[in-house]
């Protein structure tokens, strides 16, 4: 694109963080120093935690300046469902096993409450399948027949079959607002984002192949293929859709608020799902998005059918990129822009929701940081990814800024405002669910969703199922999803019992059992490591 003056004042601002931030060199952190910031990180938690239970439960969410809590999301004591797994995470069996039964026994969705299709897919069904799928680790005792049954299982369906009435669209496009009780109202509206409508793979797949209905998966790839189908000619997609007449409503594209998890989804659902057409959608959104929106390693905000500048901004939810570029081998990229955004982190002490690239500032109104994770989930990633010490620098950043900013005497508070720290009466869900687990599991590198544990069998469809092999995928939410254990029930039996002959060292024979739809997509000659790899082994753009 053609350089104007701001273009150009904005090359200087680039290259001047860059060449500062290269010419840091990060200290080597210790195997005694990362222990110690992990205790930290664990006390970090459990005051969050303690202080929600002592003063919010059952509400969602902890207000931390007036120590009460507020209902938010669909009041379902949504800080306790999100923060879950994060307990088996750091350790505590006992708790996990405590607060599931707590959750079966309080928490129901036949209530009259309006709730985000979105928010209640990425944080209800998406931490009650990973709690389910970690039952067997936290200790918990299991039904016959798990992972394929189990009561956190049918609370993460309960929760999704009241989302399905959102799906009645003529373009399979969801809308962004359901009642539990009584569905989609006549008069909501018909306008939500691109992430509402293509963050639904992951959740929805998972469950499917759990339980064998194939409903969940089905809708979720019908919205996918609609929202394909949107596409500009030059390859981008807006941030707000119309889902009855599929015409866009908010013509922006870019990589941040109202349209990241979309391209999340594709690249994680074609690992989990072992699904090529996905991370092609994902390639050909990349091309346009790289040769568009791209500016020296900054995305900004362009019109999607022109692809002119709109917004010359980075949001803080732009942060994940990195991460992602990570998981398809896109590493030198994807330093280059983690340098960029750990730069604005720097200046303030976290990622301001909005921050002006050409004057290097905050965006008026849009000042404020509610403890998003995006950032330390990027380092986390780019950390297994390379070794450098530089992503523990940030994480340990981090850990220091939101105690000195942000803690209270009842939990941690969202920033209002981070050029003076104002706080806000908020603690966000994710901010047990997220932005801790993933400050966690950098300072771990040996943890058991890396990889570092041992794997463990269940009973599954047919009697024998391996689970716990190291190839979790974290949803948007950071809920972890083993992947092995899509392959565990029904059609997909005989994927498991290859996988479970792989690991005793035991010869695979060819079977003969009807798969489902994608069986085609399956990879029998590459070995396991590769077949459920997380680090974008496992497709390229040629094959």
């Amino acid at each position: 694109m053609a350089c104007t003056a701001g273009c150009t004042l904005l090359l200087v601002l680039v290259l001047a963080l860059g060449a500062a931030l290269r010419d840091t060199h990060a200290r080597e952190f210790t195997g005694e120093e990362m222990e110690t910031i992990r205790s930290r990180i664990r006390t970090m938690f459990y005051h969050a935690y303690n202080s929600y239970l002592d003063h919010a439960f059952p509400y969602d969410e902890l207000r931390p300046l007036t120590c009460d809590g507020q209902d938010t999301w669909g009041s379902f004591s949504l800080t306790l469902i999100d923060a879950l797994d994060t307990l088996l995470v750091l350790g505590n069996r006992t708790e996990f096993q405590r607060v599931a039964s707590l959750l079966q026994e309080t928490v129901h969705f036949d209530i009259d409450v309006n709730a985000s299709v979105f928010e209640t897919n990425i944080r209800v069904v998406g931490g009650l399948l990973s709690a389910h799928l970690l039952s067997g680790r936290a200790g918990l005792e299991l039904e016959p027949g798990w992972p394929c049954s189990g009561p956190l299982l049918r609370m993460a369906e309960d929760a999704a079959k009241k989302l399905l009435p959102a799906f009645e669209t003529p373009s399979g496009m969801p809308y962004g607002t359901v009642n539990l009780l009584r569905g989609v109202s006549p008069s909501e509206t018909p306008v939500t984002c691109t992430a509402g409508v293509g963050t639904f793979i992951l959740e929805f797949a998972t469950l499917s192949r759990l339980t064998g209905n194939q409903t969940y998966e089905d809708l979720a790839h019908k919205a996918l293929q609609a929202l394909w189908q949107t596409r500009s000619s030059i390859g981008l997609v807006g941030n707000h859709i119309d889902v009855v007449t599929q015409k866009w409503v908010a013509q922006d594209a870019g990589i941040g608020a109202g349209v990241d998890s979309y391209f999340e989804y594709l690249v994680k659902g074609s690992i989990l799902l072992q699904d090529p057409g996905l991370l092609h959608m994902f390639h050909e959104y990349d091309k346009a998005i790289q040769n568009y929106t791209r500016f020296d390693d900054w995305y900004l905000w362009v019109q999607m059918h022109k692809g002119t500048v709109s917004m010359p901004v980075f949001q803080s939810l732009e942060a994940f990129w990195p991460g992602l570029q990570s998981l398809i081998g896109d590493l030198e990229s994807a330093v280059r822009t983690f340098q960029n955004y750990y730069s604005v982190w720097r200046q303030f002490g976290g990622l301001p929701e909005f921050y002006s690239i050409p004057q290097g500032y905050t965006v008026d109104k849009r000042e404020g940081y509610p403890l998003r994770p995006e950032l330390i989930e990027s380092a986390m990633y780019l950390f297994r990814a390379t070794g450098d010490h530089m992503y523990l620098q940030m994480g340990l950043d981090a850990l220091e800024s939101i105690e000195k900013i942000s803690r209270t005497p009842c939990g941690y508070a969202s920033v209002k405002d981070l050029r003076d720290h104002q706080l806000d009466n908020r603690m966000e869900s994710f901010f047990l669910a997220e932005t801790i687990k993933y400050l966690y599991l950098l300072f771990d590198p040996t943890h058991f969703l890396h990889g570092g544990g041992p794997w463990e069998e269940g009973a599954g469809f047919s009697g024998r199922c391996v689970l716990g092999t190291g190839a979790y995928i974290f949803n948007t939410e950071a809920h972890p999803i083993d992947a092995a254990a899509l392959y565990c029930c029904h059609s997909h039996e005989s994927d498991q019992s290859e996988i479970r002959n792989i690991l005793l060292g035991q010869p695979t024979g060819q079977s003969s059992t009807s798969q489902s739809h994608s069986s085609n997509l399956r990879c029998p000659v590459q070995p396991f490591s590769s077949r459920l790899a997380v680090k974008g082994q496992v497709f390229t753009e040629n094959n």
